[in-house]
This record gives structure tokens, sequence and C-alpha cells, in this order.
């Protein structure tokens, strides 16, 4: 906000602290460095980072790897209520094929820089048109399916 040059000082702390209530996350942690924040609360804080400029489309980069699945489900609970909240669009790039097939509406499958396949989720997950995208949905372990069940629980 700051090299943006956005708002007053007073309308910047507001939208700090407004961007971190929204990711779940208290103002006491406002003072903390980055070392003294769990995992979770460190994917929070760039969450809400991203929040404070106020954007229609976030770009979000495996968000949930080397989280274990607890606090990837709360992740994926902050996210999901921002986009109901606020309508954002989000560019989810991630290997977790179970996490994708829950949370995306389309999926564009990339080989070698290129994408080689777009389309509905059910489309791609339950027709797969390309040799690649069968060979990466053949590789997702017997146990995905319990996983994104075990999410779908926690999700509603």
């Amino acid at each position: 906000l700051d090299r943006f040059k956005i708002g007053t000082r007073k309308e910047r702390d507001e939208r700090v602290r407004a961007a971190l209530v929204d990711v779940g996350l208290g103002e006491h942690l406002l003072s903390r460095k980055p070392g003294a924040l769990s995992g979770g609360q460190r994917q929070r804080v760039a969450i809400a980072r991203s929040l404070v400029l106020k954007p229609d489309v976030i770009v979000l980069d495996e968000p949930t790897s080397a989280l274990d699945v607890s606090v990837q489900a709360g992740i994926v609970e902050v996210l999901l209520s921002l986009q109901a909240n606020l309508g954002l669009t989000y560019v989810f790039v991630s290997h977790d094929l179970a996490l994708v097939r829950q949370l995306a509406h389309t999926v564009s499958v990339m080989h070698r820089g290129r994408i080689v396949e777009h389309g509905t989720v059910a489309d791609i997950f339950d027709n797969p048109l390309q040799p690649y995208t069968r060979s990466l949905l053949a590789s997702i372990p017997s146990g995905g399916d319990d996983v994104a069940h075990m999410r779908t629980r926690a999700f509603g």
C-alpha cells in the first residue's frame, strides 16, 4: 500500500487490519516477525497481503503445499469464503489433483510449459483426452478419493 501510495496511513492501517480479519488472523499478530508465525499463519498473511490491493484475480501457486491436511483445510476454507464474499477469481496452480478437483471450475493441464488440455473439472477428470492428462490422473494414489472426501466433509 505504501509502494502504490494508496490511501492515508490510517486508511492503510484499516485495510491491513481488515485483511487480517478476512483471513482469520487477529491484530495481535501485526508485530510478529514471519519466523514467529506457523506455516498456516504465514500462508494466511500472504493471502491477506494480496487482498489489501482489492484485486479481482489472485494467482495462488501451490498455496497449500508443505502444510498438513488440517491446516490445508483451513486455508481452503478461507479461500472459498473470500471468493464467495469478495467475488474473487483464482488462478490456482497445484500438483494436488484431489484439491484441484475440489476447488476448480475449469482445469488447464500443462506439459513442458504448454497447455495440452483444457476443460471443466468433470471433462478433464472423468474423460481426459490427452495421454499426458491420463497419466497424471492415473498417478493419483488410491487414497486420494478418501482425502478429497475428508476435505469435502470439512468444508460442508
